[in-house]
């Protein structure tokens, strides 16, 4: 049987991939490992942290939850629930997540004042394979705590692209924020923002095409109440597709609950909703 160039190539080509791809393999992280000597947390700690000190017990500041497994690992629920409610004198200033395995472990950060209520941000990321996950909360005081937890799931990042890239492109930054109760003055309150966006990750191979889309994805988010911070997103494309985000606020007697959105693109879209404080007051935005 003759071997041809191409077939030759196509051998020599996945042969080097494996290669390349093995050593990775061999150290994917397991369950079992100790969180503070993952090489590349280490990395990343000391290039964003400087040697600060980090409270490995931070349970009584901040807690992570995230499934052991997850079911789709494009799409992976993630909720970070601060112990204590924000005050002028006392609160968390801003919360970095990481993602060990993905191929940018820092996912990004969300920064908070008193006027957040609480510090509890939910949302959806993606794991490229079998991690720890980790959120470092910063208090006011300067103080860091981190909260960890190991999750199962693998290829979020380099899932095919199945989408029409263009029609995406065209829906993208359709924005709606809405109270998700009945708002009390003084009391925190729960939104949710959710923006249409296909965030790209760069690493998809389209299967139609055979080509891999460009990167394209929001990298900040900011809320105000009343024209006052609550909350601000600096993220990247492991946020997964149409990303979606849960987060407090405390409103007064009535106000209205702003987003704005920008994206890798440059471009920028905003979403409103008027909340009042009187039983039965939350508004909700339609999407615009």
């Amino acid at each position: 049987m003759k071997t041809t160039w191409s077939g030759t190539r196509a051998v020599t080509v996945a042969t080097l991939a494996a290669a390349l791809f093995a050593p990775y393999a061999a150290r994917a992280a397991q369950p079992d490992d100790d969180p503070e000597k993952v090489v590349r947390w280490l990395d990343f700690k000391e290039g964003t942290f400087k040697g600060r000190a980090i409270d490995p017990h931070g349970d009584a500041v901040i807690k992570l939850d995230a499934p052991a497994r997850a079911a789709d690992a494009a799409v992976v629920p993630i909720a970070v629930n601060a112990q204590f409610p924000q005050t002028p004198t006392h609160y968390i200033r801003k919360l970095y997540l990481f993602i060990d395995e993905n191929p940018e472990p820092y996912a990004g950060s969300f920064e908070f004042t008193p006027e957040s209520g609480l510090a509890t941000i939910e949302t959806r990321v993606r794991v490229e394979d079998y991690t720890f996950m980790r959120v470092i909360a910063e208090t006011n005081d300067g103080k860091l705590y981190s909260a960890i937890r190991f999750v199962k799931a693998s290829g979020g990042c380099s899932a095919p692209a199945d989408k029409d890239e263009d029609a995406a492109e065209r829906t993208a930054g359709q924005v709606r924020i809405q109270a998700e109760g009945q708002a009390v003055a003084g009391k925190p309150e729960l939104a949710q923002l959710m923006v249409r966006h296909p965030n790209r990750t760069g690493m998809a191979m389209n299967q139609v095409t055979r080509n891999y889309a460009t990167a394209y994805f929001i990298r900040k988010v900011s809320v105000t109440y009343a024209d006052k911070p609550v909350m601000i997103a600096n993220v990247n494309f492991s946020i997964s597709e149409n990303p979606n985000f849960r987060f407090y606020f405390v409103p007064g007697g009535s106000g209205e609950l702003k987003a704005h959105i920008e994206d890798t693109k440059n471009k920028q879209w905003d979403g409103a909703v008027a909340i009042s404080a009187q039983p039965g007051g939350a508004q909700t935005s339609a999407m615009k």
